[in-house]
């Protein structure tokens, strides 16, 4: 199988928040994280396509930084995060996390 991904990812696990755009909270645990999104474990999704925002503490930032991003895929044990428009803390963190 030939493997699809642009983005190199790493093995994280920190606590994350996510709300969609309905206001509906989400709580769970990354798996791995990349440039372009990360993979969270957890008991409930959002829906597939939804547009929502991920607030984690990543090793590094001083404070708890947020992701905007779109629901890509959901299985029953968790979700897929594809970022948006990253700014240039948010590039440079994860910049960090590629290098470990």
């Amino acid at each position: 199988m030939e493997e699809k991904r642009v983005y190199v990812r790493a093995p994280i696990s920190v606590d994350i928040s996510c709300e969609d755009e309905l206001g509906n909270s989400f709580a769970g645990v990354t798996q791995d994280i990349s440039m372009g999104g990360m993979y969270v474990e957890a008991a409930s999704s959002p829906a597939f396509g939804a547009k929502v925002t991920v607030l984690c503490h990543l090793p590094g930032a001083a404070t708890p930084t947020k992701f905007p991003g779109t629901i890509r895929w959901v299985r029953p044990d968790g979700f897929g995060v594809q970022f948006g428009l990253l700014g240039a803390k948010e590039t440079h963190l994860l910049a960090n996390l590629m290098r470990i």
